[in-house]
């Protein structure tokens, strides 16, 4: 009995550690990046290294989640089900996301009274072409088919490993019993996956170091000073959004709290802090959703797809944006005009989502496509958007992290008993394999088959 308690809590002292040496680390970029700028820069790769190594566990880890979790359900209608109540969810909640981004612009008007300097024209218009490489939302659509089974595998991109996945999930259940042994062997793989992942993780450390100290020495504290306002502004607009939002609404269906779920999160929030990417915490949010007691298939379909089509942090910051730099370029935005770029940006927001910096290269396309005026003005924010990321990929995971509960709660996949076990901390998430034999059991079962009785 006593080893068995004992196992676990040396597990959690030494990813316990882990995340201090982060927290140590990101205090030292700092100031490498204040005090040695050069040096800085140069060990800025550290950090572009670190969140590759975590993108290329991405497409092994939903491959396995989703063919594992689909594979499991006997009935095909129940996925079905799950996608369209969560796309139908993503598409509200973006909208919403952008209107309140609008609302709070206009409130704060943080570009007023503000001039750019010639430095700034130029960038815009080299965002937007990298914007319009991904093309319209057809090509964007057209994208997600794979050249081969296997690319999708290895061309890094999430909705394609996805589609397979899928494909690879309905056919073994239509398979029947023939297709257990397949499916136990991705149970091994995934296995294997969240080993090697672990094993990244614990570089987290050095590629914080590398990731912060580039960017303070790239910008210097005047970049943020200078535009304060908006930085704030766009901070508090996402806490709000989070625990005012999502977490009532999350309170009012699951009857869970934003609080609790924020705490199970801490460590992956701490992750995309430090990286400035939400992808980095891409895997072990599906790992910790299973762990808390939400069905595989509910998972495997609502978080991979909420990384391209829920980007409420994403949403918040373009209409946000937008308005700073119509105010700050002396053309402010007309409520007509706000209301077009409102509905021009729910379709510009998905279709620019496989673009690497989506954000940035979202709002130069956005401007582009609806006021090349405003279209140079994007070079004013390029000082300070690697710091509004991190409340971008944040907020962007918090709301994928919301959206898993909701879904679950309301296609009935989700095991209350668990989720109030787990926030309480009776179940541990286990930190060193991320496997965990109870945590996103077979569909099947009954629900009280994976909620462990006290002792």
């Amino acid at each position: 009995m006593t080893s068995t308690t004992d196992t676990p809590a040396k597990r959690r002292d030494r990813t316990h550690w882990l995340y201090i040496a982060v927290i140590a680390a990101v205090v030292i970029g700092v100031a490498v990046g204040l005090l040695a700028p050069s040096i800085g820069k140069d060990v800025g790769v550290l950090g572009t290294m670190f969140v590759s190594l975590i993108k290329m566990m991405i497409a092994p880890v939903i491959f396995c989640t989703i063919v594992l979790g689909i594979g499991s359900v006997r009935k095909a209608a129940t996925v079905g089900r799950v996608g369209g109540l969560a796309f139908v969810y993503f598409l509200i909640m973006s909208t919403i996301a952008l209107g309140i981004g609008l609302v709070v612009g206009n409130l704060l008007k943080p570009g007023s009274g503000m001039h750019l300097s010639e430095k700034a024209a130029g960038q815009g218009a080299a965002l937007a072409e990298k914007a319009h490489e991904a093309g319209g939302l057809m090509d964007f659509i057209t994208h997600i088919i794979p050249n081969t089974l296997l690319s999708s595998l290895t061309e890094g991109n999430v909705l394609q490993a996805l589609f397979v996945a899928l494909l690879v999930g309905f056919a073994l259940q239509a398979m029947g019993t023939a297709g257990e042994p397949i499916l136990r062997g991705v149970e091994h793989l995934q296995k294997l996956v969240f080993k090697v992942l672990t094993m990244i993780l614990w570089l987290a450390p050095i590629g914080a170091f590398g990731a912060i100290a580039n960017v303070v020495a790239q910008t210097g504290w005047s970049a943020v000073t200078q535009l304060l306002a908006l930085m704030l502004g766009f901070y508090l607009t996402c806490i709000v959004f989070v625990f005012g939002v999502l977490g009532v609404l999350m309170r009012a269906v699951s009857g869970v709290s934003i609080f609790k779920l924020v705490r199970y999160l801490a460590r992956e929030y701490l992750l995309i802090f430090s990286t400035s990417s939400s992808e980095s915490a891409l895997p072990r949010l599906i790992a910790k959703m299973e762990h808390l007691g939400v069905d595989r298939s509910t998972v495997g379909v609502v978080v991979p797809t909420g990384y391209s089509f829920n980007l409420d942090g994403t949403a918040i910051y373009l209409t946000m944006a937008s308005l700073f730099i119509a105010d700050a370029m002396g053309h402010p935005l007309s409520l007509g005009e706000q209301l077009s770029l409102l509905v021009f940006m729910i379709v510009a927001s998905k279709g620019a989502a496989g673009v690497s910096g989506a954000g940035m290269a979202t709002l130069a396309g956005g401007l582009q496509s609806h006021r090349p005026d405003l279209l140079d003005g994007v070079g004013l924010i390029v000082g300070i958007d690697r710091f509004m990321s991190e409340a971008r990929a944040v907020t962007n995971f918090s709301g994928n992290a919301v959206a898993t509960v909701l879904v679950g709660s309301w296609t009935k996949t989700i095991d209350r008993a668990r989720v109030d076990a787990v926030l309480r901390g009776d179940v541990p998430f286990d930190e060193l394999t991320m496997v965990d034999n109870d945590h996103g059991g077979r569909t099947e079962e009954p629900a009280s088959a994976r909620v462990p009785v006290p002792a």
